[in-house]
């Protein structure tokens, strides 16, 4: 995957770009900004508590974190840096089994400006915990308003326009990339199944010739179980690493596409319509979350691959905008994780919460609170599930986020 690798030294200069002014007089104080409101467009990392509803409100949860009555995402506490009231969620409700308390009408509050969801995509509809998906999304039934749908309900609530004086965040990314890896997935699992079915009949007569198997009728149904188990390590495994390797551009494509359109849905639905401040963050990078670290090192290329592709395309349609302040959280994230005692973490690689169905029947951060935490002291610790991170991470974003707006005179 080398035609994958992006300069991440040229990435970061094109994210970390800066700008200054100058007044009638040098020595005064640049006038201290007075936003009117806090907008957020994304997904779980910004989400203030879509899903607080039913049974993740009853099991102490609601947001993607370690969930306390202190507990505040990113957005919350740069909102507190910036002097503004933390936003609430613009839309709340759930879509899922009503038996288990995850159907709740969908409701619309007025006023609130936190539009990010979790399992939100940038363009598709249906992202992670959405009903469409089947399985355990279905139960859950999370609405996953994709990122320009938010926008959109934002400006239907507005008049169609930004005023000029909020401060806007759009991230995202993600979701797309979790769709993208699990249906490459499915395709290279289906392809080594069907590899595996071909080869069954030879080794069913390799395993009879060899007196491995002894058939009880004709057609040797007795075999087929040895066969499947035998092929499936070789054969399997195999067709379905080729598959990917062959295959894995296209689904790198697609998360670039979606970095192109997101940049696309800032300027034309966000800068076009008004907005004057409108931070940008860039993904983090997918392959240093605890999910990717149990994954194979092909896997973490892949998802490496898929992260700077999508930052790329984001930044190419943006740079240049004194309207945006494009955030480099990708190199951030990086830091953490190679460096992280320099900044006060304690682990990088295990989840604070218990994830075990008895403990957390989600196995997610979602229902994740101070009562269903792992043994030992986890208030350092970087990630809450297998990619959401705890409250200290959040701190350490808002943190980061907070001196990049400072830098840009923006605070």
């Amino acid at each position: 995957m080398r035609h994958l690798n992006y300069s991440l030294t040229i990435l970061a200069a094109a994210i970390l770009t800066a700008c200054g002014g100058s007044g009638s007089n040098a020595t005064d104080p640049a006038p201290k900004i007075k936003y009117t409101s806090q907008v957020t467009f994304g997904d779980s990392l910004s989400d203030v508590g879509s899903y607080k509803v039913g049974t993740v409100a009853a099991l102490g949860g609601g947001k993607y974190t370690v969930n306390g009555a202190s507990a505040k995402n990113w957005t919350e506490i740069v909102a507190a840096n910036l002097g503004m009231n933390a936003p609430c969620a613009a839309q709340t409700g759930l879509e899922g089994a009503a038996a288990q308390g995850f159907n709740v009408p969908v409701k619309v509050n007025a006023g609130c400006t936190g539009y990010a969801q979790g399992g939100a995509r940038v363009t598709n509809p249906v992202g992670p915990g959405n009903k469409l998906l089947g399985g355990a999304n279905a139960i859950l039934g999370q609405t996953t308003v994709p990122v320009v749908t938010q926008i959109q309900n934002y400006l239907a609530a507005n008049g169609g326009k930004f005023s000029g004086t909020e401060i806007v965040f759009v991230s995202g990314g993600p979701n797309d990339v979790f769709i993208q890896t699990a249906s490459l997935s499915a395709a290279a699992t289906a392809a080594a199944t069907a590899a595996v079915t071909a080869a069954v009949p030879g080794q069913i007569q390799k395993d009879i010739a060899s007196g491995a198997c002894k058939p009880t009728d004709a057609k040797a149904s007795n075999c087929i179980p040895g066969a499947v188990a035998a092929l499936t390590p070789t054969v399997g495994a195999t067709a379905g690493a080729a598959y990917a390797k062959a295959n894995a551009q296209t689904y790198v494509d697609a998360i670039g596409t979606a970095g192109t359109e997101l940049a696309d849905y800032v300027n034309n639905l966000i800068l076009a319509k008004g907005a004057k401040y409108v931070v940008v963050i860039n993904m983090p990078d997918m392959s240093k979350t605890p999910a990717a670290l149990s994954q194979s090192a092909d896997s973490q290329a892949l998802l490496n691959g898929m992260s700077v592709t999508f930052n790329a395309r984001l930044v190419a349609g943006l740079t240049g905008n004194d309207n945006v302040l494009l955030v480099d959280l990708f190199t951030r994230f990086r830091e953490h994780a190679a460096n992280p005692s320099a900044y006060g973490i304690t682990n990088v690689t295990t989840p604070a919460c218990d994830l075990s169905p008895a403990k957390n029947p989600l196995g997610s951060s979602l229902v994740c609170s101070v009562n269903n935490l792992i043994a030992g002291d986890t208030s350092h610790y970087y990630f809450a599930d297998s990619v959401h991170p705890t409250p200290f991470g959040n701190e350490l974003f808002a943190s980061y986020i907070t001196s990049e707006i400072t830098k840009r005179g923006w605070k």
